[in-house]
């Protein structure tokens, strides 16, 4: 935690990119004669309709969690590969903008501060979260730490690509939910604090809020953990979605840090996934 490493343009293989109405029935039972041109248009209107619903579905099944298998699989498998072959800017923008993200809808806008080198697991996580994580494995980590328009905050964004097959992505979700294992003050990712930048001081006793999220569509786990950037600590560290909740009271919750976490969470997760969309409807 030394340095910033490397440019954040460039810390991991930064060059290379993966690569209808109907017409109303006649009820006046006068006898009729057939329209076969206008239920010629007709046909036509509701086949092409029908063809570009068909179409759209195809191209944001993997979006929405609605695709076939076979969609299904091409996303995961393109996902699986996605932190060797597209710029860091795609997946963390040195601007993320949270319009309606924090407190009461208020808008919010974070910027990038630091960039990790692409790595291993080690030390990410406390020691209860990686032997958590540990049945999907650690393909590689990608972290960036930001903060918010006033420097008061800073946050740690994670995306951990692991080794794991949809099932396993699964049952590991399962497991996460079951036993609120996203929610347990000894199970929070760790923030990457570099020197020279608003994070310096942002260590494990200054996190104050987290997120964590096993995604079952795509190898990959999604976290967020933030805290101020004066380099207090805390005593009593609340999970996101405890301190976005209406009428908590905790410091954490008072002063907004839940919707950090969850706010950037969310859009770096949102970015993976169009990153993911985009790259699966790419020819080869």
């Amino acid at each position: 935690m030394g340095s910033t490493g490397p440019d954040p343009a460039y810390a991991w293989d930064a060059g290379r990119r993966p690569v209808v109405s109907l017409a109303e029935p006649d009820v006046s039972g006068a006898p009729t004669r057939p329209r076969t041109g206008s239920r010629s248009v007709v046909v036509a209107a509701c086949l092409v309709l029908g063809l570009g619903l068909i179409g759209g579905a195809a191209t944001g099944s993997w979006l929405t969690g609605d695709g076939g298998p076979e969609g299904a699989g091409n996303a995961f498998g393109t996902a699986r590969t996605l932190w060797h072959s597209v710029p860091v800017d795609d997946l963390f923008p040195p601007t993320v903008e949270g319009t309606g993200a924090g407190p009461g809808g208020a808008d919010r806008t974070w910027t990038r501060i630091a960039v990790a080198p692409d790595g291993g697991c080690a030390h990410a996580f406390d020691p209860l979260l990686h032997e958590a994580l540990a049945p999907a494995g650690c393909e590689r980590l990608l972290r960036a730490t930001y903060t918010d328009a006033t420097q008061s905050y800073v946050t740690t964004v994670g995306l951990l690509f692991t080794k794991a097959d949809p099932a396993a992505m699964s049952a590991l979700a399962a497991r996460f939910r079951d036993e609120h294992l996203d929610r347990r003050a000894d199970l929070m990712p760790r923030p990457y604090a570099a020197a020279g930048t608003a994070a310096a001081a942002f260590g494990d006793r200054q996190r104050a809020s987290w997120s964590v999220t096993v995604l079952t569509d795509a190898p990959v786990v999604a976290y967020a953990v933030t805290g101020w950037a004066d380099g207090r600590t805390v005593d009593a560290p609340q999970p996101a979605a405890d301190a976005v909740r209406s009428g908590a009271t905790t410091d954490p919750a008072q002063a907004g840090l839940g919707n950090e976490a969850q706010g950037l969470a969310d859009r770096v997760e949102r970015r993976l996934r169009k990153t993911v969309g985009t790259a699966t409807e790419k020819p080869a």
